[in-house]
């Protein structure tokens, strides 16, 4: 399928669930349930409030060593959920930016941060293949079940490495194929919006990373998330330290 035919899928899909504030996801738990059995603790889902649909496949922030005074870039920032956390730790002295394709994530992440009274987060319209910020200019991305999503996933970890300052990390949760899938799966509208049709095989992933300049530690990997929320298909949620 054409790169802008996959990108309108996932736009139109993630437009819905922002307008709705309500969303199946990947499935059709409630949100709270499935932020929890991904690793988001109650005291988190109460700071984040509605910004939490249950998207994710895991929970950056757990494993992330986000310091005070930081500035972060969350890809694919959605409703808001991580970039608020973020926000918490790095407090007054630093900022957190979330960058979001779509423009109703956007204005609801924006409405979130309001909400929760978080000032110091910036979300901004913009895809994550083309970075509208400068080189060198972050010391720590988040991301969470979103590079999946992209078409140009080579194209996503170079952008991230040209903004990340040298040494900086960046902490990554997202869905990895541990079986190919058929054509007719791959081309399936839901899966493709569904975190599972643009998935990667696990090793053609990390070589990815590794081709853009990364070196890639692996903190956590969820393969229970199959039977929670993917119906079986063979794949896991990957979490890893990726190095400038």
């Amino acid at each position: 399928m054409k790169k802008n035919n996959i990108k309108k899928i996932v736009k139109d899909r993630y437009k819905e669930i922002a307008v709705s504030g309500t969303s199946c996801g990947c499935s059709c738990n409630s949100a709270k349930k499935i932020s929890k059995s991904i690793g988001y603790s109650d005291e988190e889902l109460e700071i984040v409030g509605g910004a939490n649909l249950g998207l994710g496949c895991g929970n950056p922030l757990a494993h992330g060593k986000i310091k005070e005074g930081d500035i972060v870039l969350d890809l694919g920032s959605g409703a808001g959920i991580d970039a608020i956390l973020a926000a918490k730790k790095v407090g007054s002295k630093g900022k957190v930016i979330g960058v979001d394709m779509t423009q109703e994530m956007v204005d609801r992440a924006k409405e979130n941060a309001r909400k929760q009274k978080i000032i110091n987060v910036e979300f901004l319209l913009g895809e994550i293949e083309n970075l509208p910020l400068k080189d060198n200019s972050v010391d720590t991305i988040i991301t969470n079940c979103v590079i999946n999503l992209t078409p140009d996933k080579a194209k996503t970890f170079s952008e991230a490495y040209r903004v990340l300052k040298p040494g900086g990390k960046i902490y990554l949760s997202d869905i990895v194929l541990l079986e190919e899938l058929s054509d007719e799966q791959r081309n399936d509208k839901d899966l493709i919006s569904g975190c599972v049709a643009g998935a990667l095989l696990k090793n053609d992933y990390l070589d990815k990373i590794k081709k853009a300049g990364f070196k890639v530690k692996i903190l956590y990997e969820n393969k229970e998330i199959s039977k929670q929320q993917y119906n079986g298909v063979a794949l896991e949620s990957l979490m890893v330290e990726l190095i400038k």
